[in-house]
């Protein structure tokens, strides 16, 4: 049921908004769609009669265009985490040079006890120059045991006056207690849409949620919440692209250390291998050894059958040696055919190509005229040694 407060509230605001009577003539019709645009935009005052107060036009008006419906993660702290976050107004760079003092300054405002400890958990930045902290204080008991103190009783301890007031003197505009959202709270939230929200859009963002288990549906009003809600996506856009960025730094430097660890890996089978090679070398020599001047025995001539049958059957044309030679064989082959195929061929230029032609001509006018020289003195010879032959016949009829 709704109060008379609210009741009369609605009557005015119909009231400025259909049938004002501020003038009594025709400007009260435009004084009424004057009242209706300011209702849609969700600010100014809808005057409407002269006995009567004007009406407060507010963004949480049912009569605002300016509205919507977003999603946001449902919290999953537990109260006795002790999860408190303070926003500051003051940035992350300022927060953290001077975090042991504000560490301070918050431990006296709990009084100083001894038996408290001021932890924080985090610090992050968020829009508009502002800085979120989340806390937690742990409380020893005189046995020696602790615990954390439970998130809603240190909020409610930093929403005492003289309390926040001190927090306000440090900087802090805000104190949310992290604790998950029971059952029945999550109920309530959908069942009843928020102030300014219609009916309507409320049921079709419970539909729209893409994941209701982790999601729940809140108001945006006016383009203020809209902006933030912007400038916090952004920002988590860049945090998320940020984490990615070291993720990937992360996962290259992995890579090169798997390449890295791969090679000694095959480095050190190689070694093994030869190492495995020299102990066996030696066991033989060894063996060699202490078995010099003794009769073979059973045992050793049962192992020299064995490696001869396997020494057999390696040979054999159809086993491990054929066909090792048969993959050597096509491995040459394909050598070859890749070696043709992987010939370069070369374009020689036209001038380059007569030059050498020339060259190859000249070259063989030069072998040709060699030749004919060589001809020649052949002929000379023979000329020479018939001549002799003449000489020695004609010497010897006349010794004759």
């Amino acid at each position: 049921m709704q109060n008379p407060g609210q009741s009369n509230q609605l009557i005015n605001t119909a009231s400025a908004l259909s049938a004002p009577t501020l003038l009594g003539d025709e400007r009260d019709a435009i004084l009424a769609k004057w009242n209706q645009l300011q209702a849609f935009w969700g600010t100014g005052k809808g005057y409407f009669s002269n006995n009567i107060p004007p009406v407060e036009f507010t963004q949480e008006n049912h009569f605002c265009r300016f509205k919507a419906a977003g999603f946001s993660c449902i919290p999953n702290n537990k109260d006795e985490d002790g999860l408190v976050e303070l926003v500051f107004n003051k940035k992350e760079t300022d927060i953290r040079a001077q975090q042991q003092q504000l560490v301070e300054s918050l431990h006296k405002i709990l009084g100083g006890h001894q038996t408290l400890t001021v932890n924080v958990e985090g610090v992050k930045t968020i829009p508009d120059d502002q800085t979120e902290v989340i806390i937690y204080v742990v409380e020893r008991s005189p046995n020696g045991t602790s615990r954390r103190v439970p998130a809603t009783a240190l909020n409610n301890h930093f929403e005492q006056p003289n309390v926040k007031s001190n927090l306000q003197q440090l900087g802090v505009t805000l104190t949310i207690a992290r604790t998950e959202l029971s059952p029945a709270q999550i109920k309530q939230l959908l069942q009843n849409p928020p102030a300014g929200v219609e009916a309507v859009i409320w049921d079709q963002a419970k539909i729209d949620n893409p994941d209701p288990d982790r999601l729940i549906p809140v108001a945006m009003v006016g383009f203020k919440e809209l902006l933030r809600r912007l400038k916090v996506q952004d920002q988590m856009t860049k945090q998320h692209q940020s984490r990615l960025d070291i993720i990937s730094e992360d996962i290259s430097e992995l890579q090169k250390n798997q390449a890295t660890t791969m090679a000694k890996i095959a480095q050190y089978k190689r070694k093994l291998m030869e190492l495995s090679h020299r102990v066996l070398q030696v066991l033989i020599k060894q063996e060699i050894q202490r078995k010099s001047g003794f009769a073979i025995q059973a045992e050793e001539e049962q192992l020299r059958v064995q490696l001869d049958t396997i020494q057999s059957e390696l040979n054999a044309p159809t086993q491990f040696k054929g066909r090792l030679n048969e993959l050597m064989s096509q491995i040459r082959m394909q050598n070859h055919f890749g070696a043709v195929r992987s010939e370069e061929k070369y374009y020689v230029d036209g001038d380059l190509l007569r030059e050498i032609k020339q060259h190859l001509k000249q070259q063989q006018e030069g072998l040709s005229h060699l030749i004919s020289i060589i001809k020649d003195d052949l002929e000379d010879i023979k000329l020479i040694e018939q001549g002799l032959s003449d000489n020695v016949h004609i010497r010897g009829g006349m010794f004759s």
